[in-house]
């Protein structure tokens, strides 16, 4: 079963940093975007960020300049940097158009959700 596996989430003051990671598990052939969203308390699920197989990359506007998405075949990062308050959410991974080795259909994934609290 494929699926995806988030890691780096925790509390930290603001201003300071978190990394978060995903790593694929399970036989993936190719992701088409990978990237990140958050839902802070009350909030709807955000998009922040975003990398594509062909390295374009986009940022949500509260994310400019203070994170950094990166990625690999089949994980991705978000180096978080200069953390507010209001960065406080449920960081999700997201892989779209993933095709696996069983299938020519292709599916999204959601990772589980990593935790990030920033307190001031």
């Amino acid at each position: 079963q494929v699926q995806l596996v988030e890691s780096g989430g925790g509390l930290v003051q603001a201003g300071g940093s978190l990394r978060l990671s995903c790593a694929t598990s399970g036989s993936i052939k190719t992701i088409d975007v990978m990237g990140w969203y958050r839902q802070a308390p009350g909030k709807q699920r955000e998009l922040v960020a975003y990398n594509t197989i062909s390295d374009r990359i986009d940022y949500a506007d509260s994310a400019k300049g203070r994170f950094t998405i990166s990625r690999g075949r089949d994980t991705v990062f978000l180096q978080m940097d200069s953390l507010k308050p209001e960065d406080t959410a449920v960081y999700y991974c997201n892989a779209k158009r993933v095709q696996t080795t069983s299938s020519y259909r292709y599916i999204e994934l959601w990772g589980q959700g990593t935790l990030g609290t920033v307190s001031s």
